[in-house]
């Protein structure tokens, strides 16, 4: 069987995950790190010291390493302006490439990297790892069926994100306009900003987005956010989250004229209303009578292989063995809303519709970057990650 060859650029907590704790660790299929990359020489002597890898090679600069014929896929773990440049310069070789969420800090340069993806002959896919959890994947599929009727609200709670002043001061990227673009919706929630939309199966038509900028740490980006959204078909939604709340909520609810889904603690379940709401309003002689509601716990495959799942689906797609799950085109529908709901926030909670301005939403931005406090700190070795996603 032939084996994949794959290059990790980015040997932070993210990179260093993925070499020592999901390859050596022989979890990835059919497939074996070659090279990586990385600028910082202490993070690349700390994962010297602890691979069990002695055939990798090591580069400090990126292009180099694409260059060198030792990869056949990248998988790109750096902060997230590189993204797209990096993921071009993969394409752009034909060298298959996964990319990091987000795919990108603004709609426009992720549009760019997705132009070039589509004349390349080479494979593109997101890490949304959180696609494989069999929950969320179950979720979709019974609204797509259409088991709560039509779609009338959609509230997902995800505040249980805490996060330290140590945390955001470990990298001098950490939440700076100029170097990570945005605050918890750019870091935390870009996998609930994701599946918010493709477990719905769609995305609001207007955001209105309240956002909190240093409120609970010394930082210059968001780490509270409240928004409101509005879907074509009249249904509204709420997203809230935070990194300054503890104990903090994970609550996903999808509500229906057919019933409601609930996920929570890593359970579903499904609210099945006996008759459409809507027809059992407008019919029963009562003011009060609601329909006759029965409550499971819904069954799922229980698969929720995460990361790995998808380096491994991505390997297989590249032996020709199964279709690609996460294509890279993906991640563009989780940037728009990021970027709306931001834009929104800039403008005190301005009702804007969905995808914003792309120039304008990247003018303002850049005013932001231009003041920014990138901070000076020598980055250490990768942190312990297990857990916290």
């Amino acid at each position: 069987m032939a084996q994949i060859r794959y290059g990790i650029i980015g040997l932070g907590n993210q990179g260093s995950t993925y070499m020592l704790g999901l390859f050596d660790k022989g979890q990835a299929k059919n497939a074996v790190v070659s090279a990586v990359c990385d600028i910082n020489p202490v993070k690349t002597e700390s994962v010297k010291a602890k691979t069990v890898n002695t055939d990798v090679v090591y580069f400090d600069n990126y292009i180099e390493m694409l260059d060198s014929g030792l990869c056949d896929a990248v998988l790109v773990e750096t902060p997230h302006y590189q993204h797209p440049e990096m993921v071009i310069e993969c394409l752009k070789r034909g060298i298959h490439v996964i990319c990091e969420k987000p795919a990108g800090v603004y709609a426009k340069q992720v549009k760019e990297m997705n132009a070039v993806a589509e004349k390349s002959g080479a494979k593109f896919g997101m890490m949304f790892n959180q696609r494989t959890n069999c929950v969320y994947r179950k979720m979709r599929e019974l609204i797509a069926a259409g088991e709560i009727g039509e779609i009338q609200r959609v509230t997902w709670i995800i505040t249980d994100w805490y996060r330290t002043q140590y945390y955001y001061d470990s990298g001098n990227w950490r939440a700076t306009w100029e170097g990570e673009g945005g605050g918890v919706l750019f870091n935390q929630c870009p996998h609930q900003l994701d599946l918010v939309q493709w477990v719905v199966g769609k995305l609001p038509k207007y955001v209105s987005g309240h956002c909190q900028y240093g409120k609970w740490h010394d930082i210059e980006v968001e780490d509270d956010v409240t928004a409101y959204f509005e879907y074509d078909n009249s249904a509204t939604g709420m997203f809230i989250t935070s990194t300054g709340e503890t104990p903090g909520t994970n609550r996903f609810e999808v509500s229906g004229t057919g019933g409601k889904l609930l996920c929570e603690n890593d359970k579903l379940f499904l609210y099945k209303n006996a008759t459409d709401s809507i027809e059992h309003g407008k019919t029963v002689k009562s003011g009060f009578a609601k329909p006759k509601c029965e409550i499971t716990e819904v069954e799922t495959d229980g698969q929720n292989p995460q990361h790995i799942g998808i380096i491994n689906n991505f390997t297989a797609a590249l032996l020709g063995e199964e279709p690609l799950f996460v294509k890279g085109t993906d991640g563009l529908a989780g940037v728009e809303l990021m970027n709306a709901i931001e834009y929104s926030g800039w403008h005190g909670g301005e009702r804007v519709e969905l995808p914003v301005d792309e120039d304008k939403y990247l003018e303002e931005l850049t005013e932001k970057r231009k003041t920014s406090r990138f901070k000076n700190v020598v980055e250490a070795a990768a942190a312990d990650t297990a857990g916290t996603y």
